[in-house]
């Protein structure tokens, strides 16, 4: 998969996250936007090192989507935690 399609990923899975996870965020949607591409990127990559799961070149594999959204929810929680309600 190249890097365009990490960014479509990480932009599905963002959204993905966003509606697992409902709230006001404190970056927007801008902000949970990059927050998906980063976990996209972060949760492959984790996956491919500790989980001895190669990164697959399809597009449509069910453990490279999970381990996506799995990075974003992580990521959102995380940044929900350090930066919690700075948009009120």
């Amino acid at each position: 998969m190249g890097i365009v399609s990490w960014i479509v990923l990480g932009l599905l899975a963002g959204a993905i996250a966003k509606v697992l996870l409902p709230g006001r965020d404190p970056g927007g949607l801008i902000g949970t936007v990059l927050i998906g591409i980063a976990g996209a990127f972060i949760g492959g990559w984790l996956s491919a090192r500790f989980l001895d799961r190669p990164i697959q070149t399809q597009f449509f594999d069910l453990a490279t989507w999970g381990s996506a959204i799995a990075g974003s929810l992580v990521l959102l929680i995380g940044y929900r935690i350090l930066f919690g309600n700075s948009r009120d």
